[in-house]
């Protein structure tokens, strides 16, 4: 049986993985799951125990530590747009309050025997620009935003900590996961969301990209299911940077539209419009073709199609 916690846990990709978890999982037989955010509003369950608070909290964390986790989906971060406009705040929670968690797990390690099984959401983010025309596994990795900054050096902390045997870790990196509820979460990358979102519910629509963005994809039941099978994976299999960049469909806005016109009647186009934003084009909408070549050794998988993604971001659908 497994004991998971999961941090930021009460966000739009913790929660449908608390949900699926608690469904059961056959790969990981649960015995509690602890589920730490500052907000929570998840449903009673015998096995779910919620703590509200921040991972950069020591006490927050002792409480989540209590009883050692088997596995830890650490999902809590300060996300794009939001880190570079509260600095201060984006060190804290996505450096300070990872290193301490780290700490925390070696120090288990020490007293158990035992390393905990970590999974680190990372993100496509790590890229910087100019993106290159074209990004596989051995793509240079140079970030240009604060958020892809402490991204990347948590994957190299992680693949040390990994290394030494204190931490079982993994560190996907996740593309835009879609499509968001329309709540303020910090991300540049949340227009992907909103063009769906918004459309797909009979609303009007101004994008702030334009037709010929392109855009790397991945619905909320796919990511679940990747991050689930990160934690699965046996440890030998893994590359020793522990991290690898997920499997997604590469599509343009326009392909998005039509996708919405198929699904939802012609009308879709007339509801939208465009408002080009330079500052979030070049970073979030001009994604190059990608090889994942890695991950899908690893039986990682994108949506199988546009029009299966665009099903599967429809409520209900996790």
């Amino acid at each position: 049986m497994t004991r998971i916690l999961i941090t930021g846990a009460g966000g739009f990709v913790g929660q449908a993985l608390v949900r699926r978890l608690l469904a059961g999982v056959d790969a990981l037989p649960l015995t509690q799951l602890v589920a730490v955010d500052l907000a929570l509003d998840l449903p009673a369950h015998p096995k779910l125990t919620q703590l509200r608070g921040s991972v950069a909290d020591a006490a927050v964390r002792a409480q989540a530590l209590a009883e050692p986790p088997d596995v830890v989906f650490h999902l809590a971060a300060i996300t794009s747009g939001q880190a570079e406009r509260e600095f201060e705040l984006g060190l804290t929670v996505n450096l300070r309050g990872t290193l301490e968690l780290f700490e925390d797990l070696r120090r288990q390690h020490d007293a158990t025997g035992k390393a905990a099984r970590l999974v680190q959401t990372s993100s496509i983010g790590v890229f910087g620009l100019p993106l290159p025309p074209h990004i596989d596994d051995a793509t240079p990795i140079v970030p240009t935003m604060s958020y892809g900054a402490h991204k990347r050096m948590l994957e190299i902390l992680l693949a040390d900590y990994s290394r030494r045997g204190w931490i079982d870790g993994r560190s996907p990196r996740l593309p835009s996961v879609v499509a968001r509820p329309g709540l303020p979460n910090g991300a540049l990358s949340a227009f992907a969301s909103d063009l769906i979102r918004e459309l797909a519910a009979g609303r009007s629509y101004e994008s702030p990209v334009d037709a010929e963005g392109t855009l790397w994809l991945l619905s909320l039941p796919a990511c679940v299911d990747a991050l689930i099978h990160a934690a699965t994976l046996d440890s030998e299999r893994l590359p020793a940077t522990r991290a690898w960049t997920l499997p997604s469909l590469h599509v343009s806005v326009a392909e998005v539209v039509a996708a919405l016109m198929r699904r939802f009647g012609v009308e879709v186009s007339q509801r939208l419009s465009y408002a080009p934003d330079p500052a979030i084009i070049p970073q979030f909408a001009r994604w190059p073709t990608v090889d994942t070549a890695l991950a899908r050794s690893l039986g990682f998988r994108a949506d199988a199609s546009l029009d299966e993604l665009i099903e599967r971001c429809l409520p209900g659908a996790a």
